[in-house]
């Protein structure tokens, strides 16, 4: 019984109920929702739950480095950005010199689109870092300089290109899973190795609870925040090429559309404090599994575009609700006085 108490007072508990109640409701309107299938043409798995692999691959990983950012005491507003200009410069460097089935062209259109990526997490970095200015402010003018930089990469214009590597690497599949989720998955692993298995990890939480105190303990700040930032926007830049490799296309005013936003409730969904400090990375995975997945219900039920961010943040805030200790202190008193009069008047 215990156990199951401190099950339930774990925020990713909530999270992975939300998204069996989402799965819920899938099922109630299609009992075949989640049957998975051979495809007769492809050979390859098909299905709700492969789409909602597929587009769960990006989310993970700028949850992940966003994750990484909040723990030491900060925040990446520019990972959709880091997105629109990595898929930028891979589409249009593909267009203008690309062969189609050219893997060494594939190789170098990701090279530079992931170099561009790290550069802004440099700049970023040396803000935040070296020159003191505070997370949010930076990330957020690098966020409006970021999608700037991809229009002025691409001259304003969607941008397509032809690369049978490139395409393979987002639609392509391997067991009859999607590439980009076993890349992803594969990705994830390496940091949360990196991070829980050295002492990575601990330096990161003890940066966002006391920075003094870690400084006074010998912990160098700066080659901390330098790790976390370079990495939130290597992992953005991934997610960049995965999803504008999925149709070849760059949309410099859609790619990355409200993914910091999607990052940052993955974390927080998953129980990672927005004040820095303690983080959970499988907290993260919930979190980025339970944003695909509503995603993934809100295309399925039909929801209006218009209502879809309504209808987003009502399932968010109720999760958040779920959360909290007061409310569910609130609603196990509730049902006390209601089992009390059940008593009383039997």
């Amino acid at each position: 019984m215990n156990r199951v108490k401190g099950l339930v007072k774990k925020p990713p508990f909530w999270g992975f109920v939300a998204i069996l109640l989402l799965l819920a409701i899938n099922l109630a309107k299609d009992p075949r929702y989640l049957a998975i299938t051979v495809s007769p043409v492809t050979g390859n798995l098909v299905g709700n739950v492969i789409d909602i692999l597929r587009v769960v691959a990006p989310i993970l990983l700028i949850a992940f480095g966003m994750c990484l950012v909040i723990a030491t005491g900060g925040i990446d507003l520019s990972v959709g950005s880091v997105m629109a200009v990595s898929g930028a410069v891979a589409m249009q460097y593909l267009h203008d010199h690309g062969a189609p089935d050219s893997v060494g062209d594939a190789l170098a259109a990701i090279g530079l689109a992931l170099g561009v990526a790290l550069l802004v997490g440099l700049v970023n970095a040396v803000l935040v870092a070296v020159v003191g200015l505070q997370p949010f402010i930076t990330t957020l003018v690098m966020m409006l300089a970021g999608r700037g930089l991809a229009k002025v990469v691409t001259q304003g214009q969607n941008t397509n290109a032809v690369n049978d590597p490139m395409r393979w690497i987002a639609n392509g599949y391997v067991l009859g899973i999607p590439v980009v989720f076993l890349l992803a998955l594969v990705l994830i692993v390496v940091v949360a190795v990196l991070i829980r298995r050295s002492a990575l990890g601990l330096l990161i939480e003890s940066l966002g609870v006391d920075p003094k105190a870690a400084r006074l303990a010998g912990v160098d700040r700066r080659a901390l925040l330098f790790s976390a930032y370079l990495l939130s926007a290597l992992l953005a830049g991934i997610a960049g090429l995965f999803a504008t490799g999925s149709v070849m296309t760059v949309d410099v005013s859609q790619t990355g559309y409200q993914a910091e936003l999607d990052a940052i409730l993955a974390v927080v969904v998953g129980g990672t404090s927005l004040a820095g400090g303690r983080f959970s990375l499988g907290g993260a995975v919930v979190g980025a599994f339970l944003i695909a997945t509503l995603d993934k219900t809100i295309v399925f039920l039909g929801v209006p575009a218009s209502a879809t961010p309504a209808f987003k943040a009502v399932v968010i805030v109720v999760l958040c609700l779920l959360q909290s200790q007061r409310v569910r202190g609130w609603i196990g008193q509730a049902g006390a006085r209601m089992r009390a009069a059940r008593k009383a008047v039997a």
